[in-house]
């Protein structure tokens, strides 16, 4: 599916129907990594209309060069939000850069994000990031990139990665990417507290982001839960996928929508 928003194309999938949840992806993949990874999760929950955007420059959504910074992608993924949902309440769920985008989203809109769920989330200022290492799997097996990205480090790993990571590379928008990554600090991040439900799910082992700055997010939300789980990395959603739909189950009961 495809929704114009100002100038830029906004390519989404989406299923079911009810109570909308948007899903935002992490930075250089596209909306099928977070549909392998959370639909399994709330494709299980009766209505519950989950809706799946590739984030400008990203899979088949466009980033013109009226896109010059982060705060731009924010601003247009808050009139996708109004578009797609004809500006009802919504559940909001971030993965990585996807998360730093949702923070700023429910910062901006707290009355119409009705609860907020981050996972592995991104933050301007990482501290104690950890060095990578395989807790699982024989190693040396994939790619550079998968090698870099999984603590887990299995075939059945490799299988996801390759089935739901690896070929957004090839539509990931380079020169949108570069020009936007030079000013990819959000202005509305920390912003003022949300007070929603919400859930915050680190790895542990995140080479990336680290756990610490997911751990500093708890004074920023009052009603939050933190887990932070020990052999999973920032490929945490395909790696320690039963935890997460437990934690992600709850967190939707706090937020008024039993499984």
């Amino acid at each position: 599916m495809e929704t114009r928003v100002g100038q830029v194309r906004v390519h989404y999938v989406e299923h079911g129907s009810g109570r909308p949840v948007v899903v935002l992806h992490g930075a250089g993949v596209d909306h099928r990594e977070a549909e392998a990874c959370f639909e399994p999760v709330f494709g299980g929950v009766a209505g519950l209309r989950r809706i799946y955007p590739d984030l400008p420059g990203m899979g088949r959504t466009s980033a013109p060069g009226t896109l010059r910074s982060a705060d731009d992608v924010l601003e247009t993924l808050l009139a996708f939000a109004d578009e797609v949902t004809g500006g009802a309440a919504l559940l909001l769920v971030g993965h990585s850069a996807g998360a730093y985008y949702a923070r700023a989203m429910a910062a901006r809109r707290p009355a119409q994000v009705a609860a907020l769920a981050l996972v592995c989330p991104l933050s301007p200022a990482p501290r104690d990031v950890p060095a990578h290492r395989v807790v699982a799997g024989p190693g040396g097996i994939g790619d550079e990139d998968f090698r870099s990205y999984f603590v887990v480090q299995t075939p059945e790993m490799l299988e996801r990665y390759e089935r739901w990571v690896a070929p957004a590379a090839a539509l990931v928008d380079e020169s949108a990417f570069e020009r936007i990554g030079e000013r990819w600090m959000l202005t509305d991040v920390p912003g003022p507290a949300y007070a929603g439900p919400t859930a915050v799910v680190a790895g542990r082992l995140d080479s990336t982001v680290g756990y610490a700055c997911a751990v500093d997010l708890l004074g920023h939300y009052p009603h939050a839960s933190l887990a932070v789980l020990d052999d999973a990395g920032h490929a945490l959603p395909h790696e320690r996928p039963e935890i997460l739909r437990a934690l992600l189950v709850e967190w939707l009961a706090r937020a008024g929508h039993a499984s």
